[in-house]
């Protein structure tokens, strides 16, 4: 089959598949083959989960273009985004697979709202834009919704974290009449869940699975460094790559200026964005990276909302993302439309154990890899020099400098004539010596870590029970297993810091109130005890996020002793082991865990 029988296979008509043919798109995307004949031969609303970048436009909107019939009066479609930038490419998107004469405008604040009312006075059929320029037309009563057939949520969650969602609601209770509701999101925030329960009929959910979203076509890796190390790290990696071309994402503002600040003493081509940036000079910044007068773009999350380009070579974390969401948004904007891509991140030590739960989360393939040295670099350097001097004599384009050739050649040997040309031209750039030394960090994977466990011996347990669940629920052995100390309302437990997340998610796990367990967040924690022993009143509620654990949560060893006792009742009468344990001091650090967790 064809690669253009594979769209007509979708459903798409002969004057939509000879747009796409134009355009030279190669083959439907995952997103494109589960959205378009839905909506072609289906009338239910649709949430469509997918990566920025994986072709949703085209998923919602070559079906749109192709059920529509121009009427030019009022609008027929409203399709919302979250940014200015989105809202261009939108509609330059829609209009060059526009066959049916409809029209297509963009309505977005930071533009002449009289220019907007014109347009919506000739007639549009299908509008796009940013909900607050949305709802202020709705309230001017400029724009009329009573015709809507098909609302568009594109990047739902990124409107979500941009604080629209209220005005999405908003929009969404003025659409009186029926409509079809087209929610298209990367990730499912609960708030976007409830609001698809709330407005939308009997949802379809469209789902590209979670092992393609991040990881078909970028390289996912990462680099241990210091956090002084960074700089040094990244030009490595922007000077291994002769054709770098991508985003560099900082967490701040500050950060940011920073960054482009020491790659521009550096020599490096760079520019900065970030919320204090003017929109003018947003635009102006976004011309020079797309025309690639600039190839490197540092960011924050927010400031490159909206960036739409398929060619990046490279996404590079310089600080880690806040969570796996952005993570996800980071990385998508690399390996798009048929491109291959590469995310990096770099990894302090204090960001190992945040990265860990990242990785869980995102359930994908991170590979650790080491950072290139000055020898490598300096490698791919001489071959870039040999390959443009071969195009060179290839093309002849060198004539013009004969004539200097020749007399440096009766001056200087030839081999001594190009080794001072190539000092004149490429400096120090050819010297190891240029690249600072990048530190090694020792990360300790074979460490322990201090588990504490809301329950104690007033809930029954000693010692001997808490090892037997570990071993139980958690797969522990003995061996991984140590200086267990059981105090009266909760315990501690030291174990591999490589399986202490796993080790909180399987005692979590047996319960159905709050969470019973998690790492100790001071890591001396572990320590030698020293001190007098915490102990809390019978009045006290500490307990209380455990009272719906029911004794079939619990393994029949390690069950908690019922808590229907009256205030008065004594603890469970102590057992040697838990004697022993009760008669060793509890540390300080222990007794600050007990007093924050109150």
């Amino acid at each position: 089959m064809s690669q253009l029988e594979e769209f007509k296979a979708l459903g798409l008509s002969d004057d939509i598949l000879t747009a796409l043919s134009k355009k030279g798109f190669e083959k439907p995307s995952a997103i494109q083959s589960l959205t378009i004949p839905h909506l072609l031969t289906s009338g239910n609303d649709i949430i469509a989960q997918a990566q920025t970048g994986t072709g949703k436009t085209a998923a919602f909107g070559l079906p749109m273009i192709q059920l529509l019939e121009s009427k030019r009066s009022i609008p027929q479609a409203i399709v919302l985004v979250p940014t200015r930038e989105l809202a261009l490419q939108v509609t330059q998107e829609l209009v060059s697979f526009n066959t049916r004469g409809l029209s297509i405008a963009p309505i977005y604040g930071g533009a002449s709202i009289e220019e907007q009312l014109r347009r919506l006075k000739k007639g549009i059929d299908i509008v796009v834009g940013t909900p607050g320029r949305m709802l202020d037309h709705i309230r001017r009563r400029t724009l009329d919704l009573s015709e809507v057939s098909y609302l568009v949520l594109d990047e739902a969650d990124e409107m979500l974290n941009m604080g629209f969602i209220d005005d999405i609601e908003d929009i969404m209770r003025e659409m009186t009449g029926p409509k079809r509701v087209l929610l298209f999101s990367a990730t499912m925030p609960d708030r976007i869940a409830s609001l698809a329960k709330k407005y939308m009929n009997e949802p379809e959910l469209l789902k590209v699975e979670s092992k393609n979203i991040t990881a078909d076509l970028t390289n996912q890796i990462y680099f241990e460094v210091r956090e002084g190390d960074k700089l040094d790290a990244l030009t490595r990696i922007i000077d291994v790559e002769p054709d770098f071309y991508g985003i560099v994402f900082s967490r701040t503002r500050v950060g940011v200026d920073e960054t482009v600040n020491r790659l521009l003493e550096r020599g490096y081509s760079a520019e900065g964005l970030h919320g204090d940036i003017s929109q003018g000079q947003r635009e102006k910044i976004l011309a020079k990276f797309k025309k690639k007068n600039v190839n490197i773009l540092v960011a924050t999350d927010v400031a490159a909302r909206g960036i739409d380009i398929n060619n990046l070579t490279h996404v590079i974390n310089y600080s880690l993302p806040q969570d796996s969401e952005s993570y996800v948004h980071r990385i998508g904007r690399t390996g798009r439309a048929g491109n291959q891509g590469t995310a990096i991140t770099f990894i302090s030590p204090s960001e190992m154990r945040q990265f860990g739960f990242l990785k869980r989360n995102i359930k994908a393939d991170i590979k650790l890899e080491q950072l290139p040295t000055p020898a490598d670099i300096i490698a791919t350097k001489r071959n870039k020099i040999k390959e443009d001097l071969y195009n060179i004599v290839e093309s002849e384009n060198y004539t013009e400098c004969q004539s200097m050739a020749m007399e440096l050649l009766e001056s200087y040997q030839p081999e001594v004539a190009l080794s001072a040309l190539l000092r004149l031209a490429f400096n120090n750039e050819l010297s190891e010596s240029s690249y600072p030394e990048i530190r090694s960090i020792n990360v300790d994977r074979k460490g322990k870590a201090r588990i504490f466990i809301a329950v104690g011996a007033r809930d029954g347990y000693e010692p001997r029970k808490v090892v037997k669940l570990l071993k139980r629920e958690c797969s522990l052995t003995d061996h991984n297993i140590d200086d267990v100390k059981v105090m009266e309302d909760f315990s501690f437990a030291t174990v591999p810091f490589e399986q202490a997340n796993k080790v909180v998610r399987a005692l979590n796990m047996l319960s159905k109130g709050r969470p019973i367990a998690e790492i100790a967040k001071d890591k001396a924690s572990a320590g030698k005890p020293s001190g007098g022993g915490a102990r809390r009143k019978k009045t006290e509620d500490h307990g209380a996020g455990f009272e719906e654990f029911t004794s079939a949560d619990w393994p029949r060893e390690g069950r908690p002793a019922s808590k229907t006792k009256s205030a008065g009742t004594k603890p469970a009468r102590k057992t040697k082991a838990t004697a022993k344990a009760g008669s060793r001091k509890v540390s300080r650090r222990e007794r600050k865990e007990t007093s924050r967790r109150r």
